[in-house]
């Protein structure tokens, strides 16, 4: 009694997408890419200009935000300077207390 024959017919890839021809992509080809429509060097030098000024909202944006830091900076540095006032009056109160007591 023999042995059965269990080996496979071994299949090149490469040779079988060959066989079957180019694939069809969806996509753009590389060709579509590079021979893509382009702006011109003026075109190119329009657009740097328009950005390098800038939208007038943005600008407005900001200068409404800074103006919300400032306030809130100023409302925090009285919490901090008040703070640091009533934090060493009660240390005076602190220090006599324990005089009166020693």
């Amino acid at each position: 009694m023999g042995k059965r024959d269990n080996r496979v017919a071994y299949m090149n890839p490469i040779a079988m997408a060959r066989s079957r021809g180019p694939s069809q992509s969806a996509g753009p080809t590389i060709q579509d890419y590079l021979n893509r429509p382009r702006p011109t060097w003026e075109e190119v030098k329009e657009q740097l200009e328009k950005k390098k000024k800038g939208s007038r909202a943005l600008a407005e944006f900001e200068e409404k935000m800074n103006e919300n830091w400032k306030k809130e900076l100023e409302k925090h540095r009285e919490k901090l300077l008040g703070g640091n006032e009533s934090s060493s009056k009660k240390k005076e109160v602190n220090i006599l207390s324990l005089l009166k007591y020693s």
